[in-house]
């Protein structure tokens, strides 16, 4: 169902409330999602994105009852993933020669998606599209997060659609900001840009001193995923300078996987030290073979330092602590210091390869860590009690 913005700006996107996974089953969505399109209707007609592929019929069909498709003078591509180019296919069989306005690297990755002989016309940052009282005025944003991003504003309406840009997944009728559950949104918020967009943390802090530097008036924000920020919206972009800045809170969490137990009293025996070291810490405890990984990297991503622990399997390390020691070195958290531990029968290697791993992933790794033979009994674990005690002291 299409929804009006403003009298120029009407959604056409798609709400997603059974998404319950994303890029494969690399990101968890607890709350869905939706792929935000919009049409922009002054002299000229103008769709901004498209949804994903699974619902490209549906989109086409719902677009045709509130706009005659060959109305339709351009379509804006901010960004091209499956998620928001999806569409173009059904669409553009109703308006083969409709132009498709992408940055260079935009095109490139549409038709290696859709391998399509469209009407493509490249932009940079600058460039304008006059569709009458309005310009829409193009805006690069390479690796925020893919090479070909660029957001489109909007002047006269005062509206920056940033695509996935202060976006979160997250499923809601109610559409806006202030309509929201506000501690609901916001941690999908930073759920999104900690498991998504901190690699690139550099970039966004560029991109929006940019973006601020040219004094645009923003009244609203309209990402390609979750709520439209109309309600003080530059709250969204505060936010993201403070995530970019290598952020972190008073807290410690603790990430283990355990065989028989042992690793899990090492973990809670450790949070037991730091808690009597400084109970102003917040201390945070995960079973990564329990608990949802996105949700764990978010609390990494809030924590100034971590503890990873694991037995010793064949030699390695439990597979659920791999993932997630592979996904940190991916996210390039900086900032951060961090430690390992892990139980063991014979051999230990576990808390070398973890300690190495955290030092690839970009941690300050503060200490060798602590591994324990078989099932600790009161005095093993009076010395993880003492380890975290003393890890509060390194990390200060």
């Amino acid at each position: 169902m299409a929804k009006t913005i403003t009298p120029k700006v009407t959604w056409v996107g798609k709400i997603d409330w059974e998404l319950d996974t994303f890029h494969g089953d690399e990101y968890s969505t607890h709350h869905g999602s939706s792929y935000n399109a919009y049409l922009v209707r002054d002299q000229k007609t103008v769709l901004i994105d498209t949804v994903w592929k699974p619902f490209d019929e549906e989109f086409v069909s719902q677009l045709k009852k509130i706009v005659d498709l060959r109305s339709i003078d351009a379509i804006i591509c901010n960004h091209n993933e499956i998620d928001h180019s999806g569409g173009l296919v059904e669409l553009m069989r109703e308006i083969p020669k409709t132009p498709i306005y992408c940055t260079a690297n935009g095109e490139k990755i549409l038709r290696g998606h859709y391998h399509q002989d469209w009407n493509y016309i490249t932009v940079k940052t600058g460039d304008k599209l006059n569709i009458g009282d309005s310009d829409l005025v193009f805006i690069e944003a390479p690796m925020l997060h893919w090479p070909d991003t660029m957001f489109t504003y909007m002047t006269g309406e005062n509206i920056l659609f940033s695509n996935d840009g202060f976006g979160q997944h997250y499923a809601t009728e109610s559409l806006f900001n202030d309509l929201a559950d506000q501690d609901e949104l916001m941690t999908e918020a930073l759920k999104y840009y900690a498991n998504i967009l901190t690699p690139f943390s550099s970039q966004v802090t560029r991109k929006i001193d940019e973006i601020l530097a040219l004094e645009l008036p923003v009244d609203l924000i309209c990402p390609s995923h979750g709520v439209i920020w109309r309600d003080h919206p530059l709250q969204i972009v505060k936010a993201y300078q403070n995530w970019a800045a290598n952020y972190q809170e008073n807290q410690i969490t603790l990430v283990y996987d355990t065989m028989w137990e042992s690793t899990r009293k090492m973990a809670e025996a450790i949070a037991r030290g730091i808690e009597s070291a400084d109970p102003s810490v917040k201390v945070k405890l995960f079973n990564a073979a329990h608990a949802d990984k996105n949700d764990i990297i978010s609390e990494v991503f809030k924590s100034k330092a971590i503890l990873v622990g694991s037995p010793t399997i064949n030699g390695g390390i439990l597979h659920s602590i791999a993932g997630l020691l592979e996904m940190m070195r991916g996210l390039k958290f900086r900032n951060k210091k961090a430690a390992a531990f892990g139980s063991y029968g014979w051999g230990g290697e576990s808390v070398r390869q973890i300690h190495d791993a955290l030092v690839k992933g970009g941690f300050s790794v503060v200490t060798e860590g602590i591994r324990i033979n078989w099932v600790p009994d009161e005095d093993a674990l009076a010395a993880c009690e003492t380890f975290g005690n003393e890890f509060v002291d390194k990390i200060k």
